[in-house]
């Protein structure tokens, strides 16, 4: 709401200073019309082929016509040089417009120094910037998922075919339908989880908004992943008192599933993940900290991008949507995520706004 007021106040200035700049064209091309008329005038009085005209009655009305077409015909002039230079800008605009709807988001214009010329080019550069930031997300999303799915329907297929010619010992029979039950259970995931970005990424206003316990939440998220901590060894702490939370509580859920799900995947075994919850100052924050080897620079800045995974030997654990769901959650929410690494492992912060 801020940033819309301190926009309208900005364009009103250069409302202001271009309509300024078009009342100041027209009366200086009016004015450089009666100029040069009035100068042709005063030379053919000055020498004299004016002077035989000026004893005649008819003199006032032939003038005063000679005056208004020269006046028209000089200020029609003036005004197709002029045109040349005032509707420069236009025409850059335009070209500007046409290459965006072209596609060619690479488009950039400059319109000068002059204040409502200058602020036109930011606003049209800005729109451009963000089609084109559009743009490569959507490729980027084309891209990922296509590779992700393609990843799991390769590996299945090929075991479905050595499966379909005979002759697989028993042993290695069992692996193998292990291995496309595996696959099959992370396509149905990335299904979902496409299904939920795609539902998110559409969602401006929050729905669905009750209180409710987040500790228990939290619990009863922890014990919905017991199976896969407690497979590496993992030992979870959730030291916290009783709190309440203000949201949607179904969509809160992914978010701790999601980061939770992420700390086990990147806990190395015999590890540990704790949680906690801290109130206060009109916020309520929730820390999921899991040990293990320190985040890359790399990793941290690009963690929340769709389809992003920082290990290429934990690739077949997910498929790089977790984080992104969580984090548009989380904004959904009017909240904040962060995440920070260290020697000793990393800490994901989410920040919400505490129950009114």
């Amino acid at each position: 709401m801020k940033k819309t007021e301190k926009r309208k106040r900005k364009r009103a200035p250069s409302r202001w200073w271009l309509t300024f700049l078009f009342t100041l064209c027209v009366f200086c091309i009016l004015l450089l019309t009666m100029i040069v008329v009035g100068s042709g005038l005063y030379l053919l009085y000055r020498t004299g082929v004016l002077s035989p005209l000026m004893r005649e009655r008819s003199f006032f009305p032939v003038t005063l016509l000679v005056f208004i077409l020269a006046s028209v015909a000089v200020g029609t002039l003036l005004s197709l040089l002029l045109s040349r230079v005032s509707l420069r800008p236009v025409h850059i605009l335009m070209d500007g417009m046409e290459r965006l709807a072209r596609g060619d988001y690479g488009a950039r214009i400059d319109l000068g120094e002059v204040p409502a010329g200058k602020s036109l080019a930011e606003s049209f550069n800005l729109l451009a910037g963000e089609l084109e930031n559009t743009e490569m997300l959507r490729s980027d999303f084309i891209n990922g998922f296509s590779h992700e799915f393609k990843t799991p329907i390769v590996s299945i297929l090929g075991f479905a075919r050595l499966l379909n010619r005979g002759g697989v010992p028993e042993e290695q029979r069992a692996e193998y339908l292990e291995i496309i039950e595996e696959e099959s259970a992370r396509l149905a995931a990335m299904a979902t989880n496409v299904l939920n970005m795609t539902k998110i990424e559409n969602q401006n206003i929050l729905t669905g908004v009750t209180e409710f316990n987040l500790s228990e939440q939290l619990r009863t998220c922890v014990l919905l992943l017991e199976k896969k901590w407690e497979g590496k060894g993992i030992r979870v702490s959730a030291d916290f008192d009783e709190h309440m939370a203000e949201g949607n509580e179904e969509l809160l859920k992914q978010v701790w599933i999601n980061i939770l799900d992420n700390a086990v995947k990147f806990t190395p075994e015999g590890g540990e993940i704790s949680l906690s919850i801290r109130e206060g100052e009109g916020r309520i924050s929730v820390e999921i900290r899991n040990t293990g080897s320190q985040l890359s620079p790399e990793d941290r800045r690009r963690m929340f991008r769709k389809f992003y995974q920082g290990d290429a030997s934990r690739k077949t654990e997910g498929n790089g949507l977790g984080l992104s769901i969580a984090q548009k959650v989380v904004e959904l929410h009017r909240g904040r995520i962060a995440a920070e690494s260290g020697d000793g492992g990393t800490t994901f912060t989410v920040e919400l706004p505490a129950p009114r």
